[in-house]
């Protein structure tokens, strides 16, 4: 944060305890470990999803649109890794980060929306590009969803620096500040998307297609495979590392001090050491987790998409976690 940042926290100093203090207790809400149905609706600021409504309430996912031009993985990979890890989440992937030992693979070939999964390339785009992080980036009416109709906390007409919209976009899943960053790029938002299917092309994300910058669309499609390279590939970067993994940001507007929670409930629990991470829900997608973690020492990433429910991924990371120090206390 900037000296004239700690000042202005320094004033709003209660604001901010009590704000601090409202998240946590709205992440205690319920237990997502014993059961998703049972948990209380959630708050996120920086909008993800198309609604404010908890996932868990909304009808069966429509019938995916995948683009004609994206065939089923040609990977190497087993389509279903036959493993005793057991997960609700549609589709699944768990791998250790050094070995690329495949642990679990539960339809990991099959080309699906990633809603703000997305957001990794983004940062990477955006730092590869090495701008001056200290620039003041404008909202605009472009950066704005008139699609899917998302709501976004970053009014038109309102700045942040480059590094705050990087940091809410990663952070919070900022879809606004995802836009602006593509739209300062150099030639501007095309020129944006086309690097990111080009570094995708690079990382061998074969089977893997971007349209946009933050997600907000079922034509931003992956694989489970593909997003093992994506985590990879975004873990090589220290600000992705720092900024996804913050619990609680704060930025200035103007004389307003506007407070950001991460939207990974799993963020700042002492007994999950997380190196990056990011979540993302659309409709088309159902909710979505990558993360790489730490797990007694081993690194792995995990993969859930098309999870049904708020809670369900965050509980299916729980699971592979037990059912791994269970297998290996045999």
């Amino acid at each position: 944060m900037t000296s004239s940042l700690r000042h202005a926290l320094w004033d709003h100093r209660i604001r901010g305890y009590l704000a601090a203090a409202w998240f946590a207790l709205a992440g205690l809400n319920s237990s997502f470990v014993s059961s998703d149905a049972h948990a209380a609706p959630s708050v996120a600021f920086g909008a993800q999803s198309v609604d404010s409504k908890s996932s868990s309430a909304r009808p069966a996912p429509p019938v995916r649109h995948v683009p004609a031009q994206r065939p089923p993985s040609n990977s190497s990979h087993p389509p279903d890794a036959q493993s005793r890890l057991a997960v609700r989440s549609k589709i699944a992937l768990v791998e250790d980060a050094n070995t690329s030992e495949v642990l679990l693979a539960k339809k990991a070939d099959q080309v699906v929306p990633i809603a703000s999964i997305t957001k990794l390339m983004t940062a990477i785009v955006a730092l590869d590009a090495n701008l001056p992080p200290e620039d003041m980036l404008t909202i605009s009416d472009e950066d704005c969803d008139p699609v899917m109709g998302t709501t976004s906390r970053l009014r038109v007409g309102w700045s942040l620096s480059r590094a705050d919209m990087l940091h809410v976009a990663l952070m919070s899943s900022e879809n606004r500040a995802a836009a602006a960053l593509s739209r300062s790029y150099p030639s501007g938002r095309p020129a944006f998307i086309q690097a990111m299917n080009a570094r995708a092309a690079e990382l061998g994300m074969s089977n893997t297609h971007f349209v946009n910058p933050n997600g907000l669309t079922s034509e931003n499609v992956s694989t489970a495979f593909d997003l093992v390279k994506l985590v990879q590939a975004a873990y090589q970067y220290p600000l992705i590392r720092e900024y996804s993994t913050d619990r609680y940001y704060y930025v200035q507007i103007g004389r307003r001090i506007l407070p950001y929670v991460n939207t990974n409930r799993l963020i700042g629990r002492p007994d999950w050491d997380i190196d990056v991470q990011k979540t993302g829900f659309i409709s088309e997608s159902g909710e979505c987790l990558v993360m790489r973690v730490n797990l007694d020492g081993r690194p792995l990433i995990m993969i859930f998409l098309d999870s049904y429910g708020k809670l369900t991924r965050f509980a299916d990371a729980r699971r592979v976690r037990m059912q791994l120090a269970l297998a290996k206390g045999k």
